[in-house]
């Protein structure tokens, strides 16, 4: 669905007559993941978007606002970045299957696939394992293709049937696959990085390891280099993430060096971010301050940590939940070039 005038306002009548049908589109494919969470005995939630933690990733921005109360007294609040925290605050309260079309903000972003505004579909199984939401993202792909009546999906040239039996590709197979690189040998019995050891193999892969680069900032070069490989001719689940890049995943069973999460790449294109959830507060706090210190370090700022969150953890079940970009999704079902071409009213 290629789109002209692209230098007109969106609200423009002939820019807005280009995009209508894949914004048609959306509302179908919306309201068929809607009937099949519904299907399945999900609770639909809306989850606030003022928070008082917007998340403790370190390279994650969000926009800070103020809020002020009838006293008069003033207190720092964030939009989420992600409906996360409160979620399983729900599940923590009694919740067992929910989901959510969620509205969320990242500061710093703006690009084909990026968006400072931009919907988040976010579900949860309370007390099922992490393939079952890994079956869900395959499921969800294959019914957007099927409302929208695409065979194929393609983005900058790459192709991907929806409906072929996804490639299951750890991250060390595909590191060792795409860069030659041992990235089990970097990492401690703990899962911890091993910053020299990553950024002498990096080197020898070439990617360009700066100085002050830490071992995190190595692998999200030589990660983004394999990405556009990812999801091409059918689906990749991308799993088994090194347990320091765990964020709030659980190490897996069999290796505690690497943890409970996958992606799902389409086109080398990243759709879902899915995790067994880790419901150790005391790990998790852990990780929340190493992600805090590293964004002192780059940044020079660093964001609170929801203690009621970590409080609801302590009573959260066991569960897996997954992060899906909704508009990524449509995007490549509808065929459009960009995020902008599928979200109603552009942010600014």
């Amino acid at each position: 669905m290629p789109l002209a005038k692209t230098g007109s306002p969106w609200w423009s009548p002939s820019r807005h007559a280009d995009r209508r049908p894949a914004l048609l589109a959306r509302g179908r494919i919306k309201q068929a993941l809607r009937g099949h969470f519904e299907g399945q005995g999900f609770t639909e939630v809306e989850c606030g978007a003022l928070a008082v933690s917007p998340g403790n990733e370190a390279h994650l921005a969000a926009f800070a606002t103020e809020a002020i109360g009838p006293d008069g007294a003033r207190r720092t609040l964030y939009l989420h970045t992600s409906p996360e925290f409160a979620a399983k605050k729900l599940l923590a309260a009694g919740e067992r299957r929910i989901f959510d079309f969620a509205r969320v903000f990242r500061n710093r972003e703006r690009g084909a696939l990026h968006a400072p505004e931009f919907t988040m579909l976010e579900w949860y199984r309370a007390d099922e394992p992490y393939e079952a939401v890994i079956a869900d993202s395959l499921a969800l792909l294959r019914l957007a293709a099927e409302t929208a009546g695409r065979t194929m999906f393609s983005f900058r040239d790459r192709e991907c049937d929806p409906y072929a039996e996804a490639e299951r590709l750890t991250v060390a197979e595909a590191f060792r696959r795409h860069a030659g690189i041992d990235l089990l040998a970097t990492l401690s019995a703990k899962g911890e990085g091993n910053r020299e050891a990553l950024a002498a193999r990096a080197r020898e892969a070439g990617a360009d390891v700066a100085e002050n680069d830490g071992w995190a900032d190595i692998f999200s070069k030589v990660l983004v280099g394999i990405e556009p490989l990812l999801g091409i001719g059918r689906p990749t689940i991308l799993y088994e993430y090194p347990r320091c890049e765990a964020a709030l995943a659980r190490a897996t069973p069999h290796d505690p060096r690497v943890a409970e999460r996958f992606e799902l790449y389409v086109c080398g294109v990243e759709l879902a971010n899915g995790f067994g959830e880790l419901t150790d507060p005391i790990e998790q706090r852990a990780r929340f301050e190493a992600e805090m210190d590293e964004r002192q370090r780059v940044y020079g700022e660093r964001y609170p940590i929801d203690e009621d969150f970590l409080a609801a953890l302590a009573q959260m079940p066991e569960a897996s939940g997954v992060a899906l970009g909704f508009d990524r999704l449509v995007m490549l079902a509808a065929g459009a070039r960009s995020l902008d071409d599928v979200i109603w009213t552009p942010a600014p």
